[in-house]
């Protein structure tokens, strides 16, 4: 585990002062990595975000990287109205699972990204910017090396799983591609915007998912994370992860829970349906 005072420069304790706590983490996604590459002098580093679930090998992705120096993701937004918008203001890749080698065209991009990110990283779209995220839209161009990976599996989400029929194979969570027929192996999943009450019901956001998808997908997931809770409990009963959001409505939620119920989306459901 690397602390913070392990790697926060006068730079980045500077910019801290202007950012909320999302926009300081994205701050210092760029700046972690480069700590790693120049403190354990590591062949190679990989940032994912916390809310990735594995469900086999990424073997196959980093297999990707080959002569390359750099892996970014797509967030393959399905096209739809809400994913014509968000490639827009969020930016044609994810900062979801990134990898940099420690040589001289990881490093030029990688200091290039930090520097941008110190100067500008906020939770909001201005002069083609947005966080730390689009940032990377011109990176094919802008730098040697960069691999955008190939491989559907890796970078699955709720913005593009519309995209597929999602199914299970001798228990392998697997992926085919409506359009060309591809079959894949779901590698990870982005749970995005998943969310749990104090009241025991769990939000999976706004997105179109099907049926297949909530019970190979989501139950798999949350049934894990139930059992990794039921673990701590015995050695700390208090502990309670599901209970970390107050189900506290302003008029913006009510608004939006109407506006998302109406369209037949709004994903609440009680957390034993999942466990």
């Amino acid at each position: 585990m690397i602390s913070l005072g392990e790697f926060e420069t006068q730079e980045l304790l500077e910019v801290k002062k202007t950012r909320s706590r999302a926009e300081y983490c994205w701050t210092c996604t760029s700046a972690t990595i480069k700590h790693v590459l120049d403190k354990f002098n590591a062949d190679c580093c990989t940032y994912i975000d916390s809310d990735i679930y594995w469900f086999n090998s990424p073997e196959i992705l980093f297999d990707e990287l080959g002569d390359n120096s750099i892996i970014i993701t797509e967030h393959r937004y399905t096209d739809n109205r809400y994913g014509r918008r968000a490639i827009k203001s969020s930016g044609t890749y994810c900062v979801q699972f990134v990898t940099f080698k420690n040589n001289a065209d990881g490093l030029e991009a990688l200091n290039w990204w930090k520097d941008r990110c110190v100067e500008w990283c906020y939770a909001r779209s201005e002069d083609g910017k947005f966080g730390d995220q689009k940032y990377l839209d011109d990176w094919t161009t802008r730098f040697k090396g960069v691999r955008v990976l190939r491989n559907l599996g890796g970078g699955v989400a709720p913005w593009n799983v519309q995209q597929y029929d999602i199914l299970e194979k001798n228990d392998v969570v697997t992926g085919v591609d409506k359009k060309s027929a591809a079959e894949f192996p779901v590698i990870f999943y982005h749970f995005h915007y998943l969310r749990f009450f104090d009241d025991r019901t769990v939000e999976l956001g706004i997105y179109d998912l099907s049926e297949n998808v909530k019970t190979f997908i989501y139950k798999r997931y949350i049934s894990h994370l139930n059992q990794i809770k039921e673990k701590i409990n015995l050695m700390d009963p208090s502990f309670d992860p599901h209970g970390a959001n107050k189900k506290t409505w302003s008029l913006i939620d009510y608004y939006e829970f109407i506006k998302r119920s109406i369209k037949g989306n709004y994903n609440v459901y009680s957390l034993k349906d999942f466990i």
